[in-house]
């Protein structure tokens, strides 16, 4: 229990008691002499008698009752004070209350010599007698009553009688009132409890003896100025036991656990377990086999450090690739003895020789810590049929400074190159030529050229047309040699930005044959050879217009400058015998055809000649169909009323003309 304040209790009688005789008062109830004095001995010995006390409740001491402060010591009835067990200390004080259904009295035994032990009575009490209470007639003694807690039923009931007050017979005090102290004794009713569990700790491995690796701590409910609640620690069980019962020691008073084995044991590769659990024991009344006590697990790892190096498990390792092959080629293994869930198992590999080119990388398999040996660049046989390669291993974490790498922890690996039947390859890739449109069929482009990369094989070379979309190419199977079947035409939908794609095929002789694809690009240089036309070919307007503008010509050219515009528009004369039309140039594209004067409504052919500013120039004649319709009354009627003014005969002369200028 917590320690409670003294229960101070002032009482007046509220009937004034008549003066006591002096006879009455020859006996003073409690204990004749209050204070004793006993120098501390080696040992107090079982149920030798340490001294008398002397207790009368001038009432014949019926049912008297000793209670002693420390559980070691007993007051026999006869008043003889003495121990129950051999014992050499108990602190600098004891308490002895006597108590009768008529009085009660406390004495105090100082023990000279004696050891301070925390928790005494004199604390808890704060009684600061030093000698005994002289006897006085009529004076009021009121001794403080001590209450144990946990006391039975039934209740209520009495704990003490005392005189509170004496007048005379004018009722005037002659003493008191006193205060009354009602002390609650704490008695030994909870046991140590471990609350902050669970209880995990941990020790790097190889620690120097007397490392501290954790503490415990129990709390317990009693009061803890007592001995009731005065706790030492003990371990009470390891698990395992290996490689000794005793790996640990926890301090009695403090809770801190710390190693006692030397640092070669605290090895963690040679233990049979990591783990250790501990039951550790919290008892009170300072660890006295009467105190009760309390239990609870302690885990304790035992964390690894990188004092093992990985090493090889061979000092080579053999590999085989086929040349233009990429990927993982060997895996290489390590042994390492430290804990594979940390950075002091991890490997890391490096490639630190046989590898000018960069072609191999390793890497850490996270799983097994093996090195995965890839190739990364395509070998080539021919250039090397075999490479060596020096390899290091390391872990992530740096080793212990008195650990290092050894030979161990370096592997050669051989790895040979297989031949393979490559295809030939065209060099250049691609291809590139630059030609007119609309040369001649039959014109030499260019020799393609392909090697095989066996040069050791001495295989012979066949060309083909792999892909031609327009079917314009042509090539030699045995010299490579690539004509023109068709007309190149840069204007086709088969060039794009003025360039035409091919595709060829070089297949050697090997068994089985391999092929290689090669590129052939052709820039294709425009040529004159597209007349320009024109847009829109139909226009409208009004037999009664203001404005005498019909329509605003363009006009366009799939070649490409300076074979298009500025382009020159002109009314073909030939077949327009009358002055009705007019035509303006806008700008280099454009041009505005405008009426005279009005026409009646009708349909009209207008031809329209257009010139590029090609070299030599082409020109298109276009017939531009002018319907004019009546526009009355906000409505727009362009039926063909009337005949058309110009006959078929002058539009067929046009088109001829036309014709005859492409």
């Amino acid at each position: 229990m917590q320690p409670r304040t003294p229960l101070l209790l002032c009482v007046l009688l509220s009937q004034v008691l008549p003066l006591t005789s002096a006879e009455d008062l020859d006996c003073t109830p409690g204990f004749q002499q209050k204070l004793f004095h006993i120098d501390q001995p080696a040992q107090f010995i079982e149920d030798q008698a340490i001294l008398n006390l002397t207790f009368n409740d001038c009432k014949g001491n019926n049912k008297l009752h000793y209670e002693v402060s420390s559980p070691y010591f007993k007051v026999n009835h006869d008043g003889s004070l003495v121990a129950l067990k051999n014992i050499s200390a108990v602190g600098k004080t004891l308490f002895v209350h006597a108590r009768t259904p008529h009085a009660e009295d406390m004495a105090e035994l100082v023990i000279v010599g004696g050891k301070d032990i925390q928790g005494s009575l004199q604390d808890i009490f704060k009684f600061a007698r030093t000698s005994p209470v002289p006897r006085q007639k009529r004076s009021i003694v009121v001794s403080p009553i001590l209450i144990p807690e946990n006391q039975r039923q039934p209740f209520p009931r009495d704990v003490g009688k005392l005189f509170v007050e004496t007048t005379d017979v004018n009722g005037k005090t002659l003493e008191g009132p006193v205060p009354l102290e009602v002390i609650v004794i704490d008695q030994n009713d909870n046991r140590p409890i471990f609350r902050e569990g669970p209880y995990i700790g941990h020790v790097m491995e190889g620690s120097p003896t007397g490392t501290t690796v954790m503490r415990m701590t129990a709390f317990d409910a009693d009061d803890p100025a007592t001995d009731n609640a005065l706790l030492r620690y003990n371990i009470r069980q390891q698990t395992p036991d290996k490689p000794s019962p005793n790996m640990f020691y926890i301090d009695p008073e403090k809770g801190d656990i710390v190693t006692v084995v030397s640092p070669a044991l605290l090895d963690r590769e040679t233990l049979e377990n990591p783990k250790y659990e501990l039951i550790i024991e919290a008892q009170d009344m300072a660890g006295l086999d009467v105190g009760l006590t309390g239990t609870a697990t302690a885990t304790i790892m035992i964390d690894d450090k990188n004092d093992h190096p990985p090493k090889f498990t061979k000092k080579e390792f053999q590999a085989t690739v086929e040349e233009g092959a990429v990927g993982v080629i060997v895996n290489l293994t390590v042994e390492d003895k430290d804990d594979p869930t940390t950075g002091a198992w991890r490997a890391v590999y490096t490639i630190i020789n046989g590898n000018p080119g960069q072609s191999f990388e390793i890497h850490t398999n996270p799983q097994t810590n093996e090195g995965m040996l890839s190739v990364v660049k395509p070998l080539d046989y021919e250039i090397s049929a075999f490479h060596t390669l020096l390899i290091k291993v390391e872990n992530e974490d740096p080793l212990v400074p008195d650990v290092s790498y050894g030979p161990s922890s370096t592997a050669t690996v051989h790895i040979t190159v297989l031949d393979v039947n490559e295809g030939p390859v065209f060099y250049p890739d691609p291809m590139m030529v630059t030609r007119q449109e609309n040369i001649s069929v039959g014109s030499v482009l260019l020799t393609v050229n392909a090697t095989d990369p066996d040069s050791l094989q001495h295989q012979t070379i066949r060309y083909s047309v792999y892909k031609d979309p327009a079917g314009w190419l042509n090539i030699n199977p045995i010299n490579g040699t690539v004509d023109t079947m068709a007309v190149l035409d840069r204007e086709s939908p088969f060039v794009h930005n003025s360039v035409y794609a091919a595709l060829f095929l070089a297949i050697d002789s090997g068994n089985p044959p391999a092929t290689g694809t090669g590129t052939l690009l052709i820039t294709l240089e425009d040529v004159n050879d597209n007349a320009p036309f024109i847009y829109p070919t139909v226009a409208e307007v009004c037999d009664d217009a203001k404005n005498l503008s019909v329509v605003i010509l363009g006009a366009s050219d799939k070649d490409l400058h300076p074979n298009t515009d500025p382009f020159k528009f002109e009314i073909h004369k030939q077949a327009v015998p009358d002055k009705v039309w007019k035509i303006s140039k806008i700008n280099n594209t454009h041009a505005l055809v405008s009426l005279v004067q009005n026409l009646n409504k009708a349909n009209y052919h207008l031809p329209i000649m257009v010139t590029d500013s090609g070299k030599p120039p082409m020109t298109n004649v276009t017939d531009l169909r002018i319907q004019v319709c009546s526009c009355k009354n906000s409505k727009v009627d362009c039926n063909a009323a009337g005949a058309l003014h110009f006959s078929a005969t002058l539009v067929l002369l046009a088109s001829l003309f036309s014709l005859a200028c492409l």
